[in-house]
This record gives C-alpha cells, structure tokens and sequence, in this order.
C-alpha cells in the first residue's frame, strides 16, 4: 500500500523573503526605521523650539527647520538608490559612485572658483543656473567615462573604475595645488564648502534636485527586476535574455544623475553610501531590490536625521556631523575589507 504524497509545506516559497518568519522581521525593521525616521524629524522640528508650541512663531521656526529635512531626505534617496545600484551593476559590496570621480570633479569646481576669483567665487558657484551647471558637468563627465569605456570592444567595466580612480585621484591633485596657494581667509572660507554638510544646500535648488531625485529613483525602482537579473552577474543574465551593457549604460547615468544631485547640493559625503547599503543588505535580509531599497532609503534618513539631531542639541556642533558620518562609515568599511580579505 503506497503513502498519500505528502502536502507541501505552507511556511515555504520561492519569494524574496521565502519564510513567514522573514517577512514578519522584514516588516520589523520598517516599522523601527519608520518610527526612528519620524521621531528624529519631529526631534529636528521641535527640539529647542524657543517659541511656545502652536504659536505663530513656533511654526515658522518649525517651517525653516522643514528646508534641512527635506534636504536630508533628496540626500538620503540619492545616496542610497544610487550606491546599492552601482554596486548590482559592478558586482561589488565594497566600491561606491564616490569612486568614478563626481566628489573630486566637484571639490575641483570650488577650488578654481575660490582660486580665479577669490572670496567671491563661492557666490559665482551659488545660483539655479550654477547649481544645474555642476549636474550637467558631472553627468556629461560620467557618460564620456561610461561611453568611452563600455561601448568599446575591449572595455571593460573593471577598466573603466580603475580609470575613474585615476582620474578622481588626478583632480585632487590638482585642487590640492589650488589650494596652498590660497590665501588663508580664502582658504577658510573654501574649506566650510569642501565638506558635505546639510546646511550648504540652498532652498532654491530644491525645485530642481527633489524632481530629479525622485525620477531618477523611479526608474531605478521599475528596474528593480533587471537588477535583480543582473546581480546574477553578466554571463547570466545574458543567458536569461538581458541585453546587459545597454542595462548598465542606463543604470550607470540614472545612478550619475543621482550622485551629481547629492554632490552638488550638499557636497561630498564619501562613505555614508557605503555604510547604508551595508547596513540595509543586512537589515533587509533580502537582495531583491523591490524590498532593499525602501529599507536603505529609510536607514540613511535615519543615519543622517539621527546623527545632526544628536550632534546639534546634545553635542552643539552641527559642522562636525559629516565627519562623524565619514569616520564610522570608514570604520565599517575597514571592517568588512579585513573581514572579507578581498575587494
């Protein structure tokens, strides 16, 4: 007498998240970041609020305080949809876009402004127009890198990262001649730009970055199952039907568009992409990027809402956030290099 055929077991699927057990902690872990997230805006909004709360002067005060969230969340989509991109489409947990040379193309724009025209050259690279000049200055240097070096018959995208270092490392150089032949007033003046920083950005430029941010986000989103094809690696998804330069020519320029939006509003912020995605590959518990994502975007606002909050009215020292960032996100970085013993 031959057994009944056994009924298959309800607990597992071929979903992202195959158990009942991940997706209750992948919903965990949005609704902590959600709570953290809101918790540290209302914090930024109304903590030391000298204005009693509900008048008329709390709420303008609240209002102000609102440009410095909404910078922070156009930073935090930009950073964290473009790092977690780049690294499906070169297939590497450890390099981000910082690498292809956008924050050195940037820290050289502001070093020759201040170095041809003195003090009054950071007010000739503040404005829409200039703001929208910067963008197209590191996007049109992207594509020229991305154009050159995957459309040819022997680039490679291995080739096209180790010029892009060169090339980064080539005008650092170059700003760093710059400026030691500044004076020392200019040199300060240069310097408080040089860092990213929320307070750089200017509430003018939001019209432009917060469209762009969020157009270059949805696309990458909609492709979410083609980079879900491609982290399989190149021979792969051309074997599943992916035409896979051409999805990297299209993934690399909505990632630059998103990097040089960033860069040129707040400046450079090396290693806060890397330490989200890191840290939203391991909350997630996923690599299906429908669900990384939302968890990263949620993790960097945090990270950065976060750390001014603690930074501004515990410590009293808001130019200093951006390197704490730096520092902890170096500190990770170093930690998973040793841990893995690879790039």
């Amino acid at each position: 007498m031959t057994k009944p055929p056994t009924a298959p077991h309800r607990g597992r699927s071929s979903r992202p998240l195959a158990s009942p057990r991940a997706r209750r902690r992948y919903r965990t872990v949005v609704v902590v970041l959600s709570v953290l997230a809101a918790g540290f805006a209302v914090g930024l909004l109304a903590w030391d609020n000298p204005m009693p709360a509900g008048s008329d002067g709390f709420w303008r005060i609240a209002e102000m305080r609102a440009t410095n969230l909404v910078v922070m969340a156009v930073v935090a989509i930009c950073q964290s949809v473009a790092t977690i991109s780049f690294q499906t489409v070169t297939g590497n947990r450890i390099i981000t876009p910082s690498i292809m040379g956008f924050e050195a193309l940037y820290i050289t724009v502001q070093t020759t402004a201040v170095y041809f025209l003195g003090v009054a050259g950071i007010l000739a690279v503040q404005g829409v127009p200039q703001f929208l000049l910067q963008i197209a200055l590191m996007v049109a240097f992207a594509l020229l890198l991305y154009g050159w070096l995957l459309s040819g018959r022997y680039g490679n995208l291995q080739i096209m990262l180790l010029i892009g270092i060169i090339i980064g490392g080539g005008l650092g150089s170059v700003s760093a001649f710059m400026r030691r032949l500044l004076t020392p007033s200019e040199f300060d003046v240069l310097a408080a730009r040089l860092f990213g920083n929320v307070s750089n950005a200017d509430a003018s430029y939001l019209p432009v970055a917060v469209p762009l941010c969020l157009i270059a986000t949805a696309l990458l989103w909609a492709r979410s199952r083609r980079l879900n094809t491609m982290a399989l690696g190149r021979e792969a998804s051309t074997g599943l039907g992916l035409d896979h330069r051409r999805e990297t020519m299209r993934v690399l320029f909505l990632v630059s568009i998103l990097m040089a939006v960033s860069t040129a509003l707040v400046g450079p912020m090396t290693f806060l992409g890397f330490l989200v995605a890191t840290l939203a590959y391991q909350c997630a518990d996923t690599h299906d990027h429908r669900y990384v994502f939302p968890v990263s975007v949620l993790t960097c606002f945090v990270v950065l809402s976060g750390a001014y909050f603690v930074m501004r009215n515990i410590f009293h020292a808001n130019g200093v956030v951006s390197i704490i960032i730096e520092l902890v996100g170096g500190l990770v970085f170093l930690f998973v290099i040793l841990r893995k013993g690879r790039l």
